[in-house]
């Protein structure tokens, strides 16, 4: 996976974190994740689609996830209580505002996708194309997951490579006829001839 992608997302988690959490932040473990995803507690997860295809997810274990609530709220929150998803949701897309503004000044083109609670157990597996990072951060409300799945769309990577990729047809559309292309051939004969000063038959 290309850290172009990467470093604005753990750029912006390392801020939003610490200055949400009024405390200092470190990565404590960075690895690719080849297997399913398996989620750790209280997870959001926000899809985004564009230039950059892909999910980040947002994960603390419920321990976690009570006091970081609990500090935003300024009082202490139950285990139970909306309050802590809602408050998982909030990190995670303002984790990934700032990344998308850092990213769209180096001239990516996407759309993000509100974030939702990710309440599956497992997660996608990796792909050929799309590989998950998965890096935990450190702080003193305890350690919060983030993973990271991106990669260039199609034609984004096509682009980058200088490959031209085909059109897409219109639908319904059909090829000239072997009869149409004779009629344009004879066509373009006749010209020819004209230019030329030469009898057109």
């Amino acid at each position: 996976m290309r850290m172009d992608l990467i470093q604005p997302f753990i750029n912006a988690a390392d801020a939003v974190l610490a200055q949400g959490l009024d405390c200092p932040t470190s990565i404590g473990n960075l690895s690719m994740e080849e297997e399913a995803y398996r989620r750790k507690g209280v997870a959001a997860e926000i899809i985004l689609t564009g230039d950059i295809e892909g999910r980040i997810i947002l994960d603390l274990a419920p321990d976690t996830a009570v006091r970081v609530a609990s500090h935003f709220a300024g009082t202490e929150v139950q285990e139970s209580d909306d309050l802590i998803r809602e408050t998982v949701c909030e990190l995670a897309n303002q984790i990934t505002g700032n990344a998308v503004t850092a990213l769209n000044d180096q001239g990516f083109h996407f759309r993000v996708h509100p974030p939702l609670v990710h309440t599956s157990e497992h997660g996608a597996k990796s792909s050929e194309d799309t590989e998950a990072l998965v890096m935990c951060f450190e702080t003193a409300r305890g350690c919060m997951f983030m993973n990271i799945a991106l990669r260039y769309n199609r034609r984004r990577r096509a682009s980058r490579r200088g490959v031209r990729l085909p059109r897409r047809r219109t639908p319904g559309a059909q090829r000239p006829s072997d009869a149409a292309r004779a009629r344009g051939a004879r066509r373009r004969r006749r010209r020819g001839r004209r230019r030329a000063g030469r009898p057109v038959s």
